[in-house]
């Protein structure tokens, strides 16, 4: 039987973090006197990579060394909030289980940090269950970029045409339909009409099955 896969970005669709990304931001920006407004942060943040999002708030190209500091300053505070607060998405381990006990290969694809990627897996036990994690330290290149769905592909030795990929942002769902995948959109944090065209939509788990992933990847 063919392999198919399953490749779950990690904010909004594992766990829904962005309203503490957005906390773990008001710190920090308060820290160096930054202003921002939750539009921004819609805008500007959510599904965007740190260096984007430094420097478009900071006003200035942020790289380099610069960057890492700044960027582990604010992904501990983030960690520090969100480690009391882990909670998947309505469903999603029962999802995981029903696509496991079919065959699926699955994985984890995200822009965050390794050490985010590592205190929800690890928390959430789901770690033994997905045949590839990658952060945003195993790529050169970010979301929109396919890089990282290309390696995942590449990693579960899966043609990328047999991966549905579970997207939550604009950058993410484009880096997936650049990477020649078929999407579901979760709706976590943006509405249908802020998405790329996505080959179905979902609010939550309950709304989806491994059978349903099947009928998408035949369609």
């Amino acid at each position: 039987m063919e392999s198919f896969a399953v490749i779950f970005d990690m904010d909004g669709v594992i766990c829904h973090t962005n309203p503490f990304h957005a906390k773990a931001f008001e710190h920090f920006f308060d820290k160096y006197k930054i202003p921002y407004t939750e539009k921004e942060f819609e805008e500007h943040m959510y599904g965007k990579h740190n260096s984007y999002i430094m420097t478009h708030f900071f006003k200035r190209t942020i790289t380099g060394e610069e960057l890492a500091q700044l960027e582990n300053e604010k992904e501990s505070l983030f960690r520090e909030i969100y480690k009391q607060e882990i909670d998947p998405l309505p469903h999603y381990l029962t999802f995981l289980d029903d696509l496991k006990s079919k065959g699926f290969k699955t994985a984890v694809a995200t822009s965050a940090p390794l050490a985010n990627l590592k205190l929800i897996v690890d928390e959430l036990k789901i770690e033994t269950r997905m045949e590839s994690l990658l952060a945003s330290e195993n790529v050169t290149q970010h979301k929109p970029h396919p890089e990282v769905y290309l390696k995942s592909a590449d990693k579960l030795g899966v043609p990328p045409s047999a991966c549905v990929v579970f997207e939550d942002s604009f950058s993410g769902v484009t880096a997936a339909r650049n990477a020649g995948m078929k999407v579901v959109g979760v709706l976590s944090s943006h509405r249908k009409e802020e998405l790329p065209p996505c080959s179905l939509y979902i609010h939550d788990y309950s709304e989806i099955d491994a059978e349903r992933v099947l009928d998408l990847l035949k369609s």
